[in-house]
């Protein structure tokens, strides 16, 4: 064996070996007590394990606000887009530490928690159930902003001259005087609870139109009945809590209350000791988060510690003291995006997933065995390799699309999270792994017909096959590092899953491959190029140029139904994921008719959702509701479909803002235009504008025709749509260069003939390796299709209309269109 030869074979197994080493063990390894002694090397996302995530955003103008009150700015105006952006960047970093150190407090196992883009940070929380959710969420929610202000000496006078004058805060009315002076009470009937957010308490402090901020303190009567007792408070903060050492529940003795003990550390204790000394026998109000929690009166200088009193139960007590000891957010940040997945539905992917993944493989095994014989053996057995390097063949791709999208940032690549797309990803790559095969199979073919040896063969095959084989991977490659740059959370997954698909199935295909063959050559083991071959494609001589005229107004027939229909449906084309609002999915044990699920939801004030009762993977019926709002405003209708006789449980929600969706909205369309501005000059540059011409026109016409399709079959466009598009855009224009790579080479071996003619004869030669990889490829989407379910249904659906257009398209659109730019003129 020779020395090339050799270092091959060492490589290939370096690269095995480091790819189990990735995976060993790859799920959790438990003893017999049930107890993990070593954790797993394969990370499960949400969609495949269960639990929830959130991405939260800074919220920029209450960061502009405190840099106000800090002295930084005289006034929100003032303040520079740019100095904004950093400031808001710095909170960013600083609230990442602060919401993990939140999270690790509930006891979650490894949630993930990291920043993205300039202002958001995403958090999942793998396993969680409804009760982690729920408090994860009012983590998330508390600023834990604790300041120390000062009852303003005016506060009395400004309180009786609002009771004088009959002004009531809103929401509330008044409900008298005691001893403790004015207090109002709730006016639910004017506005229920819900409406008491944030904004509300910041919109409340400027009630009154006085130079202080106006403020309500909770109290408890004799009665147990809860009060709001109204203050003034000074706007200046005499100390902050960022010198909180510690927080913990403790109990009034006198009245056997809980209440919050705050230990400060030894620069907090002089600041408040100098603070209480200068304000002898003035009120001093306890804030967190815009709430007037208590304001005693100072009597002596506290060179000590401080305590926290309300009136709150011990849990709130206990949940109160977690969030000031993990630390204050340094700004307000909002839940953009939530998104929630029962661990029953996660067991369920995994299993549908693993069949897909069985079944794909095991159709495209068989095919290639029984069509190609021997090469198809060593293409099945090239398959096995693909999927074992598929492990550092993502991390290396990982790596790489963090680089070009930059959003490495110098951290450690490692495995990516597995979630469903990813799964959806690995079953598209052992059919697009195919393709390589097939192309370079039907070159050999044709070499060994012109009768060249079986090494002459199989060397020219692989040569002649490479230039096609690096433009149609290329610009699929293009197609995943847009996605990867415009998309987030799984379909980033995805993007990294199809990347390592391509350049695995290239090193094998290229370089493993084509050493089988030739050391199989040359031991004398391999002595002819033996495939079985349809009659049809060995004589194929359809004149397809013929009927590109009619296929052209097929095409645009069907384009101008479905965009009809697509228009006529309007925003209900479009998920969530582009419009904002909440899909909640309940399972439950007994069926309430559709209008008894009405009439709960109008009750609740959604009189517009949007109710339909389907069928899961398992054929088992569920109910999905969609509604217009998201994040707390959701919780109302989540409620009234719990109440309901019939046992129902939420096991799938997605939650999402209308500035996210929008901007997703924005992002998708960006990512196709993107990629086909790359496409464009790609095929410019390796063949001629005429040729990027037609591929464009074939591109267009195929995410026309998914989309138009798609939609018509009731479904709607979502993010993994957006991918699946794109994944489409990658494979025709695969399947195009072949073509295109074939008219290259054929315009000069052939003399004499109109580009027409020459432009025919490629189709007909290429033409049993453009059905064969297709059908191969469509043998794992229709997996995927079939035992998929949910989402990655209507993910396989899209990619089976897709593939199927494309398939089309690149026989009956690219090449006519390309002719247009030379017409009858003939190759000299």
């Amino acid at each position: 064996m020779d020395k090339n030869k050799l270092w091959k074979w060492l490589l290939l197994g370096v690269l095995i070996l480091w790819s189990i080493t990735l995976v060993y063990p790859p799920l959790d390894v438990k003893d017999a007590e049930g107890h993990v002694v070593k954790r797993g090397k394969i990370r499960l996302g949400l969609d495949l394990k269960g639990g929830s995530s959130f991405v939260v955003e800074v919220d920029a103008k209450d960061v502009a606000r405190k840099m106000v009150e800090r002295g930084e700015a005289e006034s929100v105006e003032a303040i520079s887009e740019t100095t904004l952006n950093a400031q808001v960047k710095d909170v960013q970093e600083i609230a990442v530490e602060v919401i993990r150190n939140r999270i690790d407090v509930l006891g979650t196992a490894e949630p993930e928690i990291y920043p993205e883009g300039d202002s958001r940070i995403v958090v999942r929380i793998p396993g969680a159930d409804a009760n982690t959710r729920a408090e994860a969420k009012a983590q998330l929610s508390r600023d834990a902003v604790l300041s120390f202000k000062l009852v303003h000496t005016e506060s009395a006078a400004w309180v009786d001259e609002l009771v004088a004058s009959g002004q009531v805060p809103p929401g509330f009315r008044m409900g008298g005087q005691d001893g403790a002076g004015t207090y109002y009470v709730r006016d639910r009937a004017a506005m229920s609870d819900d409406k008491l957010d944030r904004d509300f308490y910041e919109k409340l402090k400027r009630f009154g139109g006085k130079n202080a901020d106006f403020m309500l303190m909770e109290d408890r009567m004799r009665d147990g009945s809860l009060v709001y007792r109204p203050e003034y408070v000074e706007r200046r903060s005499q100390l902050g809590g960022d010198t909180v050492k510690d927080a913990f529940v403790n109990y009034d003795q006198m009245t056997g209350l809980p209440e919050i003990s705050l230990e400060f550390d030894g620069e907090g204790k002089k600041a408040f000791g100098r603070v209480t000394e200068a304000n002898v026998n003035r009120r001093l109000g306890v804030i967190l988060d815009d709430k007037l929690y208590s304001a005693p009166n100072i009597n002596e200088a506290i060179y000590g510690n401080a305590s926290i009193s309300g009136s709150f139960t011990v849990p709130e007590a206990r949940k109160l003291a977690n969030v000031l000891k993990a630390g204050a957010l340094p700004g307000r940040v909002r839940i953009v995006e939530e998104r929630t997945v029962a661990p029953t539905l996660g067991q369920d992917s995994i299993a549908s997933g693993k069949s897909a993944i069985l079944w794909g493989a095991v159709l495209v095994v068989a095919f290639m065995a029984l069509y190609y014989l021997v090469p198809g053996l060593i293409a099945d057995l090239s398959l096995v390799f693909v999927l074992l390097l598929l492990p550092c063949g993502m991390v290396v791709s990982a790596g790489f699309l963090g680089v070009v999208s930059g959003s490495l940032e110098g951290s450690a690549v490692s495995l990516p999270t597995l979630t469903l797309y990813g799964i959806a990803g690995i079953v598209l790559t052992i059919g697009m792994a195919v393709d390589a095969n097939v192309l370079t199979f039907e070159r050999m073919r044709e070499e060994w017909k012109v009768g060249k040896s079986i090494s002459g063969a199989i060397n020219a095959g692989y040569n002649k096959a490479f230039s096609t084989i690096l433009d149609a991977n290329v610009t699929t490659l293009l197609t995943a590092v847009i996605l990867f740059w415009q998309g987030s959370g799984p379909i980033r997954g995805f993007a990294v899953t199809l990347t390592a698909g391509i350049l695995v199935s290239m090193f094998i295909v290229l370089v493993i491959t084509r050493l089988f063959f030739n050391s199989l050559a040359d031991a004398n083991l391999l002595k002819s190029v033996r495939m079985l071959s349809l009659p049809f494609f060995a004589n194929a001589n359809v004149d397809f140029i013929k009927w590109r005229k009619v296929a052209g107004g097929f095409s645009i027939a069907v384009i101008l139904a479905s965009m009809v229909l697509f228009a006529m449906k309007g925003d209900g084309n479009f998920g969530v994921d582009f419009t904002g609002g909440s899909v909640i999915t309940f399972e439950f044990q007994q069926k309430a008719g559709i209008d008894e699920v009405r009439s709960a939801l109008d009750s609740a004030g959604f009189g517009s959702a949007s109710i339909a009762y389907q069928k899961d993977m398992h054929g088992q019926e569920i109910l999905e509701v969609k509604v217009g709002v998201s994040g707390e405003e959701v919780e109302p209708a989540m409620t009234a479909i719990k109440q309901l006789p019939g046992g129902y449980q939420e096991v799938q929600a997605d939650s999402v803002g209308s500035q996210i969706g929008s901007e997703l909205k924005r992002k998708g369309i960006m990512a196709i235009l993107w990629s086909l501005v790359g496409i464009i000059v790609y095929i410019s540059i390796r063949f001629e504008f005429a040729f990027a011409m037609g591929a464009i026109i074939a591109l267009a016409h195929d995410v026309l025709v998914t989309v138009g399709l798609y939609c018509a079959f009731g479904r709607e466009l979502s993010m993994p749509i957006i991918a699946a598009l794109l994944t489409i855009v990658g494979y025709s224009v695969n399947d195009t260069i072949v073509i295109f790579d074939r008219i290259r080479e054929d315009l000069k071996l052939v003399k004499g003939k109109s580009y027409k003619e020459i432009a025919n004869l490629s189709i007909n030669q290429t033409l049993s390796r453009t059905v064969l990889t297709s059908f191969t490829t469509l043998l794992t989407v229709v997996m995927l299709l079939v035992l998929g379910g949910g989402a990655v249904q209507d993910f396989a659906l899209a990619l089976f209309i897709g593939i199927v257009a494309g398939t089309y398209s690149t026989i009956y659109i690219a090449t006519p269109v390309m002719l247009l730019w030379h017409k009858e003129e003939k190759v000299q």
